[in-house]
């Protein structure tokens, strides 16, 4: 039986609402190996604090980019291998980031650029022309050009 400091004990509904979801993804989660409800005499689902704490992080990796596979092998202690999917996201965010800093380099050239045309830019063009003439492969713009 699952310990709570508080002895809280919310239904399907109240768990739900409390963190604006439909109750069918706290049963998918469940279905996933992410939840693990007691269940009272009638077989209903009843959550407590420990259950709603583990709902905010799967939540919380969601927004990070993380499946459903990888969230359980953070929040499921007998799964090996949470160092190594903890650094491989690592990785995939620090991937994304870089993505990110390109896109906001790219677009605030554009919005301070005189060219109406991004693409008729000298500036822009510079920074593709390698691309352009197939000495290097994909977009890597650096802060500060």
């Amino acid at each position: 039986m699952k310990s709570s400091a508080r002895n809280i004990r919310w239904s399907v509904g109240e768990l739900a609402a409390r963190f604006e979801l439909e109750t069918h993804v706290l049963r998918h989660w469940e279905d996933k190996g992410l939840l693990h409800p007691e269940r009272d005499s009638a077989g209903r689902r009843v959550y407590g604090e420990d259950d709603a704490y583990r709902v905010a992080a799967i939540l919380a990796s969601k927004a990070s980019g993380m499946s459903l596979d990888q969230i359980r092998t953070l929040v499921d202690a007998s799964v090996e291998g949470r160092r190594d999917a903890l650094r491989a996201h690592l990785e995939e965010l620090d991937r994304r980031q870089a993505e990110l800093e390109r896109s906001r380099h790219m677009t605030r050239h554009a919005l301070e650029c005189r060219a109406h045309d991004i693409t008729t830019c000298p500036g822009f063009q510079a920074h593709v022309s390698d691309i352009v003439d197939g000495t290097t492969q994909g977009i890597r713009f650096l802060a500060g050009h």
